[in-house]
This record gives structure tokens, C-alpha cells and sequence, in this order.
């Protein structure tokens, strides 16, 4: 199997922490999906990242779909639940963390345009779901080690790579300073071989 991504991707990360916490080898071929010879295109039509390529050839993507496939693959540390409520709560912890990561990077490409381009109403609401999307976050978790039961599930990883991700691009929301239970459950996390191994570079 071959990954497809970024370094600094917080949806590749979360599939990266996947194969590690799932002990399954993978290739990582890093790759721009700005770059008009990214292979990408030949795997997803439309250049996203992250795609795991199979042996067989067949491609999978987005990152909630390559994450459910991993998950599957192998008994070991399973990350999503079988069914029922309880899959269904892991999966909503997942969306959380991702939509915090869709809107702090539709905010992070838009300062990137030129100024006069830039829509300060569309930045505002990007801000709006962030800053709700992680009151939400700091509230649901409240004094619990994980986010949902007692194991570490999919839904945590989520959450870890999107906040993870806005403290490298935008360090200005301040989160961990702002939510002290944020700061204290992600501390643990980062701790662990799978985040300290997939950190973004310098």
C-alpha cells in the first residue's frame, strides 16, 4: 500500500496515527496537491489528500473513509466500534474534529490570497465555527481521558490532529490556554510513539 499526503496535513496525520496505533506498514509518499505534476490527480480526481492506494490498485479517499478501511483490515486496537450508538458517537467526535480542521483551513487559505481579495465575513465565520467547534470539544470531554469510553478511538485522534494542526498554522487561537481540559488530555496524547512520529516539520 502506498499514502499519498502532506507532512503537515491534519487529515493525512490522522490516517498516519491510524496505521501506527493499527501496526500496519504503508509507504508515505509525500506530495503537494498545489503542484500542477502531483501525482494525486492520477489516484483522486479531486486532488485531496490523503489517498492510500491499495495493492491491487484501487484508490481510497477522504480520510474518514481511508480511517474506517484501516480500522477494519486488522483486530488490532480498534479504533471505531462495530455499530449501534456507540459507533455512531465515535463518528460524530471524528466529524467534530474534522470540521474544526475544515474551518481553520478555509480561514488559512483565504489570509493566503491577496488582501483586497480577502473576505472578512468569511473569516469571521470560520473563527465562529473554530472557536464553537472547540467550546463544544472542551465541554463534551470535561474531566475524561478519552473522548469517548475508556480507550483511545478514532475520534480522539480526530480531534488531537485538527487542534494540533491550528497550533501550527494558527497559533493565535490560543485553545490550550483558553481550555485547560483541552490542554491536559492532549498533552497525553502527544506523548504517545504514533503523535510524537507524525508531528508536522519544523
Amino acid at each position: 500500500m502506498k499514502l499519498y499526503g502532506s507532512g503537515t496535513s491534519p487529515y493525512v496525520r490522522k490516517v498516519r496515527i491510524v496505521m501506527i496505533e493499527k501496526r500496519i506498514e504503508c509507504e508515505f509518499v509525500e506530495e503537494n496537491v498545489w503542484s500542477a505534476g502531483t501525482l494525486v490527480t492520477l489516484h483522486n480526481p479531486l486532488t485531496k489528500i490523503p489517498v492510500l492506494v491499495l495493492d491491487d490498485g484501487m484508490a481510497l479517499y477522504d480520510s474518514r473513509v481511508v480511517a474506517e478501511y484501516l480500522d477494519g483490515i486488522t483486530p488490532v486496537s480498534r479504533l471505531i466500534p462495530d455499530g449501534g450508538r456507540e459507533r455512531a458517537l465515535v463518528k460524530r467526535w471524528e466529524a467534530l474534529g474534522d470540521g474544526i480542521a475544515d474551518a481553520g483551513i478555509a480561514l488559512f487559505l483565504e489570509r493566503k490570497r491577496e488582501p483586497s481579495l480577502q473576505s472578512k465575513d468569511w473569516m469571521t465565520r470560520q473563527l465562529g465555527k473554530m472557536d464553537s467547534g472547540i467550546a463544544a470539544a472542551a465541554r463534551e470531554l470535561g474531566e475524561r481521558e478519552y473522548c469517548h469510553g475508556l480507550s483511545l478511538t478514532l475520534g480522539d485522534i480526530s480531534l488531537a490532529c485538527a487542534l494540533l494542526w491550528m497550533e501550527f498554522r494558527l497559533p493565535e487561537v490560543a485553545w490550550r490556554a483558553n481550555h485547560p481540559n483541552l490542554k491536559k488530555w492532549v498533552e497525553r496524547l502527544e506523548s504517545m510513539p504514533s503523535f510524537a512520529d507524525t508531528k508536522p516539520p519544523a
